[in-house]
């Protein structure tokens, strides 16, 4: 399923005409329809830590940059020395300046101004950071954080996407939305347990 035809899917629900075209066209129910997409795309994406965003980044120095299309940390052990031992987090810029101040054989990691740091700066030689990439669009092998054509696909279920569009449609032209919004919720949850292999 592309960009298009998850529009045109929710099209048929709400008795629009289908497009040839979304994506850069003039049509003011297009233009909503795709604005309505990345919105709905943003937040299925933010929801989850859906297996095909998970990305890894291996560090060089202390500070390292965040990679280009960070996101956030993955939850619980997301930094780890090459032998497999966890850096632990700090996260706030008090604890941080005690830290870096004491030495210690201890590896911790501190976040600040899109970068990492580390203490000692030894711990970051070949870190593993692990992530959620920002990314939740493809097409063709290049991953977006925005639409870019008719034939982009999401990194995540597609169904999600046209039920996402469809409520927000409803909810945007004063229609009763909240069925669509109650399916839609309960579809999230089992593709994301399903993501997890829990279903």
């Amino acid at each position: 399923m592309t960009l298009l035809s998850a529009i045109n899917e929710v099209c048929d629900v709400v008795s629009l005409d289908r497009f040839s075209s979304v994506y850069g066209s003039n049509d003011p129910n297009a233009q909503t329809m795709v604005a309505l997409a990345q919105e709905a795309g943003d937040e299925i994406a933010r929801r989850a830590d859906w297996q095909k965003t998970l990305k890894s980044h291996t560090a060089a120095t202390s500070p390292e940059n965040f990679p280009g299309d960070f996101q956030r940390l993955t939850p619980g052990g997301a930094v780890r020395r090459s032998d497999g031992t966890f850096i632990r987090p700090v996260t706030n810029s008090g604890q941080w300046a005690v830290i870096v101040g004491v030495p210690s054989t201890t590896a911790y990691f501190f976040m600040k101004g899109g970068q990492f740091l580390f203490s000692p700066t030894a711990a970051a030689v070949s870190a593993v950071i692990d992530y959620v990439s920002k990314n939740w669009i493809l097409n063709g092998s290049t991953e977006r954080a925005t639409f870019s054509a008719d034939d982009d696909t999401t990194l995540f279920p597609e169904r999600l996407l046209v039920k996402g569009i469809l409520w927000r449609w409803k909810r945007q032209k004063g229609l009763p939305y909240e069925d669509n919004l109650a399916e839609f919720e309960a579809d999230l949850v089992q593709e994301i347990n399903a993501d997890r292999g829990a279903a």
